[in-house]
């Protein structure tokens, strides 16, 4: 099986690289092979569509070299060179004597950088729509010597209306996509390789490239920064396991409780534990940060009835906070695992229990050795999503305890933060932009680690179409 995944691993690199080097050879084998019409396309995109009576094909090859080359003129290369530099000139005011003081316009190094990736990406469309320009000239031209009639417009306005209508309907979707995704995801990835923090904001004060200074810096054992970074992830582990195999275990032994034969009004117990589904997560949350507060009700409670002589801090020690938030979480989360594993319980053959039972079977047996593999083969996926939700799991930590209780060697953060919610602190609090950057991506990279290794060692992904 290892041979196996081996096998296919290297064959996607090698079929990538083929890719590469086809459309590396395309330009020269194009050239070689084309008429003049074809090779001008070379120069001027959509003249081969054009001669040939492709003309609204032609048309966009052409004006898409004629926008871009404006752009390029006018705004293009000066995002090049701004995302290189990040800016030169500082902005200041300028006292003068008997008038009113003058702001002398610098630059913005935040906005040199996003015009850059702008940029970048707009040039990464173009290479590909030049490509689709050659391929596009030659085809035509081959279909024009071998006699084929070519489509017109409107035939191939109708063709994008029903044969590859899937195309016209992903146009805007995709334009969105790079819009408000691609462009602001690398726009905060480069913002970790630069300085962009409280001390240098622009057009004030500009920011430069660092390199990797800030990973070094937070991946250090010596400094502020890395004695926080490793503390807050190891609970942020801690808190992903503990919270994902509480709720899911829990939430499966009440489901499994439920459904048991004998027990009474199963639609009403599920929806009793509904409720908490119902109620807005957030207000839960407060509600339940009330009533743990020092002076809250169950503190007054307990001591109305003699049960402590004094507070128990459930948010302001660090290990009581700790086990507060592990506790509260299972009221939001368990009432989800109950209501996944109750459809999947249903479906487990009814032979499988009678046959172990006749073998003697504990329930406790039957629930390791049935149950359990079974819920698991159908919920791989859904577990290891609850983890990775779990490791940004924001609400939870933040709206109950504020990432409290705070310590002193910590870097804005306290006992109880995750990755993810000192990561909102040192971009709200402190406006240490390029830290929280950092932090941004480790949190991806551990992520998409921790997903990919598990999601490939289920039994879901390796026996997809069966259960043994």
């Amino acid at each position: 099986m290892e041979e196996n995944r081996i096998r296919l691993r290297w064959s996607g690199l090698r079929r990538f690289f083929a890719a590469f080097v086809n459309q590396a050879n395309l330009l020269g084998h194009t050239f070689r092979e084309g008429d003049g019409r074809t090779r001008l396309s070379f120069v001027l995109m959509g003249f081969g569509n054009l001669v040939r009576g492709q003309v609204a094909k032609g048309l966009y090859y052409f004006l898409s070299e004629a926008v871009f080359v404006v752009y390029m003129v006018l705004f293009g290369a000066r995002s090049l060179v701004g995302i290189v530099t990040l800016g030169t000139k500082t902005q200041y005011i300028e006292a003068i004597p008997g008038q009113v003081p003058k702001v002398i316009r610098g630059d913005n190094s935040m906005l040199m950088l996003l015009y850059g990736v702008a940029t970048v990406l707009l040039v990464v469309w173009f290479i590909a729509t030049y490509f689709w320009n050659i391929s596009s000239a030659m085809q035509t031209q081959r279909a024009v010597e071998n006699g084929e009639v070519l489509p017109g417009l409107r035939t191939e306005a109708r063709e994008y209306l029903d044969a590859k209508f899937h195309v016209t309907l992903m146009i805007l979707p995709v334009m969105g996509l790079l819009l408000f995704t691609v462009l602001p995801l690398l726009f905060m990835i480069l913002i970790a390789f630069t300085n962009y923090d409280s001390s240098h904001q622009p057009p004030g004060s500009l920011f430069h490239w660092t390199g990797l200074y800030t990973f070094k810096a937070l991946f250090s054992n010596s400094g502020v920064l890395g004695g926080t970074f490793w503390p807050v992830l190891g609970w942020t582990i801690t808190w992903a396991v503990i919270a994902t195999a509480s709720n899911y275990v829990l939430g499966m032994l009440l489901a499994i409780l439920i459904n048991r034969k004998g027990v009474r009004f199963k639609g009403l117990w599920r929806t009793v534990f509904v409720m908490s589904i119902a109620i807005p997560q957030f207000v839960s949350l407060l509600l339940m940060r009330n009533m743990l507060d020092d002076f809250g009700p169950i503190n007054g409670v307990l001591q109305h009835w003699g049960l402590t002589s004094k507070f128990i801090p459930f948010l302001t020690n660090a290990t009581f906070a700790r086990i507060s938030v592990l506790v509260v979480n299972l009221w939001v989360g368990i009432p989800y695992s109950m209501l996944i594993t109750s459809g999947i319980l249903l479906s487990i053959p009814k032979e499988l229990y009678e046959a172990a039972a006749i073998d003697g079977a504990s329930p406790f047996r039957m629930w390791t050795k049935i149950i359990l593999p079974y819920v698991v083969f159908v919920t791989g996926p859904y577990l290891i999503t609850q983890f990775i939700g779990n490791i940004n799991n924001f609400n939870v930590i933040y709206l109950l305890t504020g990432g409290g209780p705070s310590g002193l060697t910590y870097y804005q953060a306290g006992k109880t933060d995750l990755l993810v919610t000192w990561l909102y602190k040192l971009t709200v609090n402190t406006r240490d932009y390029s830290y929280a950057s950092a932090i941004g991506i480790c949190v991806f990279i551990i992520s998409a680690i921790l997903s990919l290794v598990a999601y490939r060692n289920t039994k879901s992904y390796k026996k997809e179409e069966t259960f043994q």
